[in-house]
């Protein structure tokens, strides 16, 4: 398989470059290893620098959740705050960029100021809300936050995507679509939801020894209703992902869905309540990649080499910006993870390629892996003990 160059002439959407929101600064209270500190961000390019354990990696959790309104790192939300803490804050103000704003600066009044509270759960005692999502001082649901600044994240766990679990390649699909879909968002918030008190119900009946159809009758219908939205939206990506120019490597991707309906739910009543969870639907779904070429295709998981894995996840993250801009109308927010240190001098060369029209945010542990010539043009910020 070659590794052929990047021919931006064969891309419709390099002919007029889209505008992009970009972050003016992140302000972290009580986040991570973080007790209050504020972070500035160059409209091109930021290096962050730092020994590891210095939350260099923290810095860019809270970058993505600003975007998504979700950690990368833990589904617990708690855990994001400083040991010990019941409450965390991490504010961003984002504004237009010269293109999108029609002049050299922004005025006040097109500055975004999004912010996410974070609690342990219970605050002085009281019960609270693990997350709260705030955009200029309003308060707002995840589904009406989320996009408000969008990112696209590498990092070297990317790689895991190909070869490790399902649910891994479902969050990737989640990610790309919820920042951009607000459709999307509301179905899979709704979904899930609807998931957990089903199952719930479930495990009832298999108490019981009995399924009152009735009680399954509301929270079917939403399955139903909000996983067959999610499904198409989610074949809809991948088609787009096939029909797209590859200019890393050549591949497709099989949509392995778990169609939902109520004929599939019948079907498998009597299995679901033996098991006490919903067996059908898309937060089953799966999809491979098959690497092509003239004589053969094969699945990149069992039968790519680690080199060709990490050429297809660099692939797959070049489409999902390709998609973005044309869902949105704007570049995304490139963050990167410490690719000098996990990836060899070729793929670091195809990633930077990736960043040279779009804002980036991009960590290290040590300067020197950085080509002179790109460091120039970058920003730093360098870290030192407790990311101080």
């Amino acid at each position: 398989m070659q590794l052929r160059n990047s021919k931006c002439e064969q891309r419709k959407f390099c002919k007029l470059p889209a505008p992009q929101k970009m972050l003016k600064s992140i302000s972290l209270q009580n986040f991570r290893n973080y007790k209050h500190k504020t972070f500035e961000f160059s409209p091109d390019t930021t290096l962050i620098i730092g020994p590891n354990t210095t939350g260099k990696t923290n810095i860019l959790e809270a970058v993505f959740l600003i975007s998504t309104g979700k950690s990368f790192k833990t589904d617990k939300d708690f855990q994001m705050l400083e040991f010990g803490k019941e409450v965390g804050r991490v504010g961003a103000y984002v504004n237009p960029s010269a293109s999108s704003a029609g002049s050299s600066q922004a005025s006040s009044e097109q500055v975004a100021k999004l912010e996410v509270v974070i609690t342990n759960g219970n605050v002085s005692g009281v019960k609270s809300q693990y997350k709260k999502f705030l955009v200029n001082g309003v308060a707002k649901r995840r589904v009406d936050f989320a996009g408000n600044l969008i990112s696209v994240l590498f990092s070297p766990q990317d790689l895991d995507i190909i070869v490790d679990s399902p649910g891994l390649r479902r969050r990737f699909l989640d990610n790309v679509l919820e920042q951009v879909d607000r459709e999307y968002r509301a179905a899979n918030i709704a979904y899930i939801k609807a998931i957990r008190q089903r199952n719930a119900l479930l495990e009832l009946a298999r108490e019981k020894g009995i399924k009152n159809d009735k009680q399954f009758e509301y929270w079917d219908n939403l399955v139903i209703e909000n996983g067959q939205v999610i499904t198409q939206k989610r074949q809809d990506f991948i088609d787009f992902v096939n029909k797209s120019p590859k200019d890393i490597l050549e591949f497709i991707l099989i949509y392995d869905k778990s169609v939902i309906s109520r004929q599939r739910l019948n079907q498998y009543k009597t299995e679901e309540v033996a098991s006490a969870v919903t067996l059908v639907g898309p937060h089953r779904d799966d999809f491979s990649v098959l690497m092509t070429d003239k004589k053969d295709t094969h699945d990149v998981k069992y039968f790519g080499s680690r080199g060709q894995q990490r050429l297809a996840i660099l692939q797959l993250k070049s489409c999902e910006i390709l998609f973005i801009e044309e869902k949105v109308g704007q570049k995304p927010l490139l963050l990167l993870d410490d690719i000098f240190s996990e990836l060899d001098s070729g793929h670091i060369n195809l990633v930077l390629e990736k960043a040279g029209n779009q804002q980036t945010v991009l960590t290290t542990t040590h300067q020197e892996f950085v080509p002179k010539t790109l460091l120039k043009k970058m920003e730093v910020i360098e870290l030192g003990e407790n990311g101080n």
